[in-house]
């Protein structure tokens, strides 16, 4: 049977006025894990179109501070706590751009990106890996010690080096599939608690 693209979530979103299905997954996992508080500097890589920067921004209250990052304009508006940069994450320009913004180490670090679907799976995995692999580095360099990372990957071959690189990095490691994940999606969530800064 073919997977119904307007299911709950889809409705859901639209009926809430919500850019995604996307906005559910980070509200998911944040009330499973705990990963943001009140008053945090997030970073959300690869932010497009605007889900869950929208969703961290209520999450982490007026005195947060929520920085976006994409190379594709954001179909929300900026929330009065947030930044949006429009760049590249692969360029050292656009983190640069994101590294002004900061007033100290982020608390958390998020990245929901996902490459453009090839529907060669192997290859759609792993460039997932690399951008997943991206996210990482960018998180070792700006995340304060003790602080949080959530990261979608789609499983591959490379998942489980993928796995314990965050291991070595954080002190504690779960895997998660929001329930608002597509039904015929392979994607899934890393979540490392407890960053070690090396």
């Amino acid at each position: 049977m073919a997977y119904n693209r307007k299911d709950y979530y889809y409705k859901k979103a639209k009926e809430e006025g919500k850019p995604s299905r996307a906005a559910y997954k980070i509200e998911q996992i944040q009330k499973r894990f705990r990963v943001i508080n009140r008053g945090d500097i997030v970073i959300d890589l690869g932010c497009s179109p605007g889900g869950w920067l929208k969703e961290i921004s209520k999450l982490i209250g007026p005195k947060g501070t929520v920085v976006g990052v994409d190379a594709e304009a954001i179909r929300v508006e900026i929330p009065r706590n947030g930044a949006f940069v429009l760049g590249d994450i692969m360029s050292a320009d656009a983190i640069e751009q994101l590294c002004l913004r900061l007033t100290r180490e982020a608390d958390v670090v998020v990245s929901d990106m996902a490459p453009n679907l090839s529907g060669i799976t192997f290859r759609d995995s792993y460039r997932s890996y690399e951008l997943a692999s991206r996210a990482l580095e960018i998180c070792r360099g700006i995340l304060k010690e003790g602080g949080n990372f959530v990261v979608k990957v789609f499983p591959g071959r490379e998942l489980d080096a993928f796995k314990r690189s965050l291991k070595q990095t954080f002190k504690k490691v779960e895997t998660v599939v929001p329930p608002a994940t597509r039904k015929t999606s392979s994607e899934l969530y890393l979540v490392g608690i407890g960053h070690k800064k090396i």
